[in-house]
């Protein structure tokens, strides 16, 4: 069979590339041929449309929109979670075999909320049960499954303006001192008092920010730029992914809403909700063949965007204001062992599903804590997303015959994952044994992120691990609080495994591990 393949996931990062590794495997072991196009962060190098047309099959393995998905249009389709696909590529290859072996396009699909069993539907019928346009989730999926994807596209869109801005502003610190933003924006720092040479990213002087604080401040104003635009990119893709591109408009103009009222990020996500809702209701109405062609272009975006606009302004923007106001001061005030509860449920929420969706909520207020000028939060989140891949390529050193040779190759690629903040890397060891490796790093997780909230410790970038650790408060602490969650974790992971395992593993090199090596689909996530 001639297979292809999308995989994307939301922050296009880890998952992408290995559910790709893991389908390229399968195929292979399988005897297949498969080509397979990864829509990561760094963009994706199209299937060749020759390629596309003498595919037997297609398989879509994405928790966000499949860009040009029109391009698959009457090849048997199965879809699937990206994590499905790293878990357990060859039954994804099996299904796809089968609906090329039913000689129709309508022959199979895995929807994403039912990703073990396989159901028919024309692989062009990606269709809004609401409003017949093309979007980008799975009409058959259930509305929780599509309220996930329309919310983690939306940050995976959000995430590079994030760490642009993030890394951008801890440089400026870094330059020019924490009093960059005084002299910028005005205020007290030490007891001197700064006037400002500006009143917000709207007056945008370059003269009068070189002037006050050099080049380091003119970073610092770059980096509040692109954290300006977190909001109304989170809330523009969220309604990019409800209805297509017509959501674009109503969903950017609902972000800035949000950000000038206050509303700050969950403004942001009734914003792209709203907005896209109100796009798939519009596009209901039927109109005059004549009326058909500005529909898109005029009607569509003004009537959706005029109603957006009022009702955040008047309806949503002030209630959630307050709300977001309050959970701002809650969490400047959290200290002591209030913080510690924080960061330990944030701890076990990062390594709930090692890059899942509650990880990914982890993740996100981390992020809103680091715009609203919490640091503490952001540094508890990267602690305790460090610590799994990290433990288990630890465990795998001190008790190597407790893991497979598969596990122990991607036991060595861990080290630098979990180093580099990519939690991700635990994925392998957590599809192969959940019931034990997954509550092991939950306890590890947890203890480092309460540790790290305990002790205070503070950052300024919203990724980069290890490597930003110069723009880490009280780095001492943070090498603490991770080396403590490694051990909890570690000391777990081999306590459960060595109740459950008598004997070592078979050793390397004998037929079983040969095949172990070639088709485990953890393996090749290393």
């Amino acid at each position: 069979m001639k297979l292809v393949a999308v995989t994307s996931c939301p922050t296009g990062i880890a998952h992408t590339y290995m559910a790709a590794e893991s389908l390229e495997q399968a195929a292979k072991a399988a005897g297949h041929t498969i080509t397979v196009e990864t829509q990561g962060a760094g963009g994706a190098d199209p299937v060749p449309a020759d390629v596309i047309a003498a595919a037997d099959a297609v398989i879509f393995a994405a928790d966000v929109e499949v860009r040009g998905r029109e391009r698959f249009i009457g090849k048997a389709l199965v879809t699937a979670p990206v994590k499905r696909a790293i878990n357990a590529g060859p039954e994804l290859i099996e299904e796809a075999v089968h609906a090329a072996e039913a000689g129709s396009p309508e022959a199979a699909a895995t929807p994403a909320a039912a990703p073990h069993s396989a159901t028919a539907r024309p692989a062009g019928a990606h269709r809004d049960v609401l409003a017949g346009l093309t979007t980008k989730v799975d009409k058959d999926a259930h509305f929780g499954t599509r309220l996930r994807q329309w919310l983690m596209t939306g940050v995976s869109y959000m995430i590079p303006f994030v760490a642009a801005g993030g890394i951008l502003i801890a440089i400026s610190f870094i330059w020019g001192g924490p009093q960059v933003a005084s002299k910028v924006f005005g205020g007290t720092f030490h007891g001197h008092t700064y006037h400002p040479v500006i009143t917000g990213i709207e007056s945008f002087d370059v003269s009068a920010v070189l002037h006050a604080a050099g080049y380091a401040g003119l970073l610092f104003l770059i980096g509040k730029v692109a954290f300006f635009m977190l909001v109304p990119v989170l809330s523009g893709f969220i309604a990019y992914a409800m209805a297509d591109r017509m959501g674009l408009v109503p969903g950017f103009v609902a972000g800035l809403i949000a950000t000038a009222t206050g509303a700050g990020f969950l403004g942001g996500l009734i914003g792209g909700l709203l907005a896209g809702t109100a796009v798939l209701a519009v596009k209901r109405v039927r109109v005059p063949r004549a009326f058909a062609g500005i529909m898109p272009v005029v009607v569509i975006p003004l009537l959706s965007t005029a109603f957006v606009g009022v009702i955040m302004a008047v309806v949503v923007a002030r209630p959630v204001a307050a709300a977001t106001t309050a959970m701002t001061n809650w969490l400047h005030g959290l200290s002591g062992a209030n913080a510690a509860v924080l960061g330990l449920l944030l701890g076990a929420m990062m390594a709930f599903d090692l890059g899942g969706p509650v990880n990914k909520v982890a993740y996100t207020f981390g992020l809103a804590g680091l715009a609203s000028g919490n640091t503490k939060v952001m540094a508890a989140v990267m602690v305790a997303g460090m610590t799994p891949p990290i433990a288990l390529a630890l465990a795998c050193v001190v008790r190597k015959r407790l893991f497979t040779p598969a596990e122990r190759t991607a036991g060595e690629a861990a080290w630098l994952l979990g180093l580099s903040f990519i939690t991700e890397g635990a994925i392998p060891f957590a599809a192969a044994d959940p019931l034990r490796v997954i509550p092991s790093m939950m306890a590890g997780s947890a203890a480092a992120g309460a540790l790290s909230m305990a002790f205070g410790v503070t950052s300024l970038a919203p990724h980069g691990g290890i490597w930003v650790i110069g723009l880490i408060g009280r780095p001492l602490l943070y090498l603490v609080a991770i080396a403590a969650g490694v051990v909890v974790s570690a000391v777990c992971v081999i306590v459960l495994k060595s109740l459950r395992r008598t004997e070592p593993a078979e050793p390397t090199g004998t037929r079983a591990d040969a095949t172990n090596a070639t088709s485990e689909p953890v393996a090749v996530g290393a």
